[in-house]
């Protein structure tokens, strides 16, 4: 059993209603002994028809993780994190933020959640590209965000963008890709950053987590070791989604432990 999910959003995200002790209460049902909250963070997004701006009340949600530590220490681990969506404008102003409450955080990612100021969830992302098109300029985007913005502990959820390509979903195939997935690959190695492996994909009707097993073995076979978990859940039934075939999973790609970050220093667990 996989006994921590590190991918979490509760109600100071702006895409979820969730409150977090809610989320700690099914974290300590489901036997869970670490969770790691990782509210949304991203600099200059545009706000949706929806309202969501995903920006983040920072010392609100410090205060109340601090609260929720103290009262659930005997029963469970909380770790404090947050989830930056980084674009390849936005490196000053991350780096800037990180500059003054960065170290407050034991595990920050790196995610993209906007390609060319637009979110490949939006229906129009996939009315103007082409799902190889699209998929190419998310990885290029990733490629770019990930040297900008340095002080993170993981990618997230590598190939998001796959959960929202239209039906029919063309396959998906490393090769096509292989240029600048190498480069991101490498670049996480050679900068001892670790890969997320989230469950999400497997939620959204994908037949993988992100990123895809072409993926986690492509990054095992260049000498990548280090992965995080996380279900990537916004309700509390949606935590640890899909993590009892997880262990299957990874050790097809080759993996035998995964990364558990406090104070931001890797910690590595065995997958059972």
């Amino acid at each position: 059993m996989l006994i921590s999910d590190t991918h979490l959003h509760s109600f100071f995200s702006s895409d979820s209603e969730a409150s977090m002790e809610d989320m700690i209460l099914q974290g300590i049902s489901l036997g869970l002994r670490t969770l790691c909250f990782t509210e949304h963070y991203d600099h200059d997004f545009p706000v949706t028809d929806d309202g969501l701006d995903f920006q983040l009340d920072f010392d609100a949600y410090h205060n109340m993780f601090l609260q929720m530590k103290e009262k659930y220490a005997s029963q469970i681990e909380l770790l404090h994190g947050i989830e930056l969506g980084v674009q390849k404008h936005s490196g000053p102003a991350l780096i800037n933020f990180y500059s003054k409450i960065g170290g407050r955080y034991d595990f920050i990612i790196n995610s993209c959640h906007l390609v060319d100021g637009v979110d490949p969830y939006e229906k129009m992302f996939f009315e103007t590209h082409t799902p190889e098109e699209g998929v190419r300029r998310y990885f290029e985007s990733i490629l770019d965000n990930l040297k900008v913005y340095p002080y993170f502990q993981t990618a997230g959820h590598l190939d998001y963008i796959c959960r929202y390509i239209p039906e029919p979903r063309p396959e998906f195939h490393y090769e096509e890709y292989a240029d600048v997935l190498d480069e991101i690959l490498k670049l996480l190695i050679s900068s001892g950053k670790a890969l997320e492996v989230n469950t999400a994909g497997l939620k959204k009707g994908l037949p993988w987590p992100n990123p895809h097993m072409d993926i986690l073995k492509r990054y095992r076979a260049l000498g990548g070791e280090l992965i995080t978990i996380g279900s990537d859940a916004h309700r509390p039934e949606d935590m640890a989604y899909a993590f009892d075939r997880l262990p299957d999973i990874l050790a097809e790609a080759g993996f035998q432990y995964y990364a558990l970050y406090r104070d931001q220093k890797p910690e590595l667990i065995p997958i059972d």
